[in-house]
């Protein structure tokens, strides 16, 4: 690809009707993001900060291919897309990637890398195909790509991504209760619910193998992600204190009424239904650049089907 196509590809502005969206919401182009990524409802959030102080949901984009099962991606060549927390800087931007768009979610991240888990150039790009990656088609990403860069722009250093296997939610845990990953996923719900109650970009520290959210270690950060947690001297959040506890009374009131708990049933990753739509109309070529211009509803109730016409490609 010529460098003056990538620049001017990489230089698009935020859409109009997305500048007007954040000037309704209270939020500016360079206002810092947020970026949430659920595999099972094939769905991306990107959050912005309001003249609040804290994050508001700005837009939500169907994803349009996934690969892999829910659970963590824990080496090379396994077609996981990750779960996890990332940190994305103006350097992680690939202006040139041969799927549009991408940004590198920098996986594995420093606990992944103490588990010894292994893979790299897992990304968030264009397209309609991946093995390992999250692609949200061509509009897609160039959109969410230039909120990204203006956030950076605007001095933002970093802005997080929380990548998961569905929403947190009681209902979706009770379903999962006896999946091998619970343990991990329990983990990944408490970075979720720090950011549900407060809308504010959990802190995400590493220690005793696993993520601790919003913690001040006596002597400062954990430099190594497997030992035991220094004590902890952050109080705890009496509002986070009682939606876990509240959620936890709904997970064993399911489990004890009955609901069964399920295995992922996809074979290979998922697709959005809006997409899966377009699949059967129009084919797979029409896919990479379909447009992503409106929001879909928050939650949704299907789960993303596995795609067998997609092609595996090298990321």
């Amino acid at each position: 690809m010529s460098s003056g196509l990538s620049e001017k590809r990489a230089m698009q502005p935020i859409p109009a009707r997305l500048v007007a969206t954040m000037k309704a919401k209270s939020m500016s182009p360079a206002a810092p993001i947020l970026v949430r990524v659920f595999k099972q409802e094939s769905e991306l959030e990107v959050w912005k900060r309001d003249t609040s102080g804290r994050f508001a949901l700005l837009k939500t984009y169907p994803m349009c291919r996934w690969s892999g099962q829910l659970g963590p991606k824990t080496r090379e060549g396994d077609r996981q897309a990750p779960e996890g927390f990332y940190h994305v800087t103006a350097r992680m931007l690939n202006p040139r990637s041969e799927y549009y768009l991408a940004f590198n979610l920098g996986y594995p991240n420093k606990l992944e890398a103490a588990l010894g888990y292994t893979g790299d150039a897992l990304m968030i790009h264009g397209a309609c195909s991946s093995s390992g990656c999250y692609a949200m088609t061509d509009d897609g990403v160039a959109e969410i790509y230039a909120v990204g860069r203006e956030a950076l722009r605007g001095g933002q250093t970093t802005f997080q991504v929380q990548a998961y296997p569905f929403r947190m939610t009681p209902e979706n845990m009770a379903k999962h209760r006896n999946d091998p990953n619970y343990a991990f996923w329990t983990n990944l719900k408490q970075g979720y619910d720090a950011f549900e109650v407060t809308r504010r970009q959990p802190k995400v520290s590493y220690c005793g193998g696993q993520y601790v959210f919003n913690a001040e270690f006596e002597g400062g950060e954990p430099s190594d992600p497997l030992a035991a947690c220094p004590p902890n001297n952050a109080a705890a959040d009496p509002a986070l204190v009682a939606r876990s506890q509240a959620d936890q009374r709904t997970i064993d009131t399911l489990l004890a009424g009955g609901v069964s708990p399920t295995a992922h049933a996809y074979t290979d990753g998922g697709m959005h239904p809006s997409f899966r739509k377009l699949l059967e109309q129009n084919g797979a070529k029409s896919l990479a650049r379909s447009t992503s211009k409106t929001s879909v509803p928050i939650s949704r109730p299907e789960a993303a089907l596995a795609d067998p016409h997609m092609v595996p490609q090298t990321q």
